[in-house]
């Protein structure tokens, strides 16, 4: 079976939220849809995958309720089911930043088209700062971006404070995956006095999908948050896998190494995992296996 994937959310004033939570799982599971779906008075966002025909409907749905097609949704395939459930999960926010003044239904920075940004990178006068965590970072960035180096999304703010100057610091330029992190960023920014703020409409899948590679600035893979574990140009699936002990992206050649085992650990967590974790760990995988007939 073919898989279509959708990647969405929009941020927009929400109230009743179990109510909504309800319906909206209910109608996920009638039309078998499989992913994670967050609510918050924010908004909604999260990664949903099902049949064409049905995600189609489930789609529907969502704009219906939600307005989600005035959002960010980006589609695309995968050839074996991405997500093992079905979560609709209720949040304070559906990207965690912690600053009450980043409010995106209110203000937010200059979207950038994909086909646009190039050009703005390669400005000198553009800081150019990615928003996304340390284990998405490794795997993949735009040329000449700064890395945060942050481990939460909720650090950025501390990056921000320590290391950039509204005063001095005219244009800054952010991006993240699939644009809401970047987004909310943007906000968070406007709110400490900087005025030139710009972000990747749609994030890094937008603009794999929609620039050449022979046009692009894209260096590496970009990591997301199913089993494909990480994307090319084209949106086709990399050869990466995941590490289920550190949920670390793993490099074709780290799999071949002696630190990996299957669902257990590889090189970034061997010396680091208890007994206990390594004992439940491969207890997991075993009964993965049997679930799929290994």
């Amino acid at each position: 079976m073919n898989w279509k994937v959708a990647a969405l959310y929009y941020f927009t004033v929400l109230d009743d939220l179990p109510k909504l939570q309800a319906a909206t799982k209910e109608f996920c599971l009638a039309h078998d849809i499989w992913g994670t779906l967050l609510i918050a008075p924010e908004g909604i966002n999260g990664t949903i995958a099902g049949a064409p025909d049905n995600l189609d409907k489930v789609m529907g749905f969502l704009d219906e309720h939600y307005g989600i097609m005035k959002g960010e949704v980006k589609f695309s395939n995968a050839d074996e089911k991405p997500f093992t459930r079905m979560k609709v999960r209720l949040k304070k926010e559906i990207v965690t930043l912690r600053a009450p003044e980043a409010d995106p239904t209110k203000s937010v920075g200059t979207y950038i088209e994909p086909e646009n940004w190039n050009d703005l990178i390669n400005d000198p006068n553009v800081i150019t700062v990615d928003t996304r965590n340390l284990y998405e970072t490794k795997i993949g960035i735009f040329k000449g971006a700064i890395d945060p180096e942050i481990d939460t999304f909720t650090e950025f703010k501390d990056y921000v404070s320590e290391n950039l100057d509204p005063k001095k610091d005219k244009k800054v330029a952010m991006f993240c995956t699939g644009g809401i992190r970047c987004e909310k960023a943007s906000s968070y920014m406007l709110a400490q006095g900087f005025e030139n703020v710009y972000h990747l409409k749609g994030g890094i899948l937008k603009y794999l999908e929609t620039i050449p590679a022979d046009e692009s600035l894209w260096e590496g893979s970009c990591f997301v948050f199913d089993k494909r574990v990480a994307i090319d140009h084209g949106l086709k699936e990399s050869a990466h896998k995941l590490c289920f002990g550190c949920r670390a992206p793993l490099e074709p050649e780290d799999v071949k190494l002696k630190t990996y085992e299957p669902g257990v650990s590889c090189l970034h967590c061997i010396g680091e995992l208890t007994p206990e974790r390594t004992k439940a760990l491969r207890m997991r995988q075993k009964q993965m296996a049997l679930a799929s007939g290994h």
